[in-house]
């Protein structure tokens, strides 16, 4: 077998700390090989450590002495609790939730939900959302329609017009799935606005 610290050189016998196969050049006249000495003289300078709670213990081999202090007890393994996604609308009727959800893409439907009686806070709030949505979208579209008859500013904002239909697309249907699924969706600044608004 070879020494573990030099390929090609045959070893003559095991560390006497850690039981590696070491040479006549690795061995010293302990029989330790040399990063066993390293981690001795490491700990000499270092001196005692404090155990620290969640800290491994240091490996001990069977060729070293054990320590005469005990470590302390493992303590009780803490159980972290699960994510859960919370399902605010579960008494809410399908129907309802699905005409919710849909005003996201299709604001008409999203103006129907709200005039719908037997809606809850939760269904008030995401027709609420989805119109403020619609309208922030609309908003935003007309200003960069405004800004493209500005000389300077008309080239920037040609350039992020053609994104504006595909960002609308994915942020409405990612929306309306999670209403669908009764998740809370909260728009940013519109659904902040909205909330502070909103009676409890």
């Amino acid at each position: 077998m070879d020494c573990y610290f030099h390929s090609n050189v045959p070893s003559i016998a095991p560390c006497a700390d850690c039981g590696k196969a070491i040479c006549a050049t690795c061995r010293d006249d302990r029989g330790t090989c040399p990063s066993c000495r390293l981690a001795e003289k490491i700990e000499a300078k270092a001196g005692p450590r404090p155990f620290l709670e969640g800290q491994v213990p240091p490996r001990r081999n069977a060729y070293r002495e054990q320590s005469t202090t005990p470590p302390p007890p493992p303590s009780a393994p803490q159980t972290q609790p699960r994510a859960t996604v919370t399902t605010i609308a579960s008494d809410d009727p399908v129907e309802s939730r699905a005409l919710v959800a849909l005003g996201y893409p299709l604001w008409p439907l999203a103006l129907l939900g709200l005039l719908d009686r037997k809606g809850s806070r939760y269904l008030k709030k995401q027709a609420l959302q989805a119109l403020g949505f619609n309208v922030g979208m609309a908003a935003f579209w007309g200003l960069l329609e405004l800004a493209t008859q500005i000389p300077l500013l008309g080239i920037s904002a040609w350039v992020i017009i053609p994104f504006m239909i595909p960002i609308f697309l994915v942020a409405s249907v990612y929306f309306g799935i999670k209403v669908w699924h009764g998740e809370d969706v909260r728009v940013p600044v519109i659904g902040d606005w909205i909330e502070e608004r909103l009676p409890a």
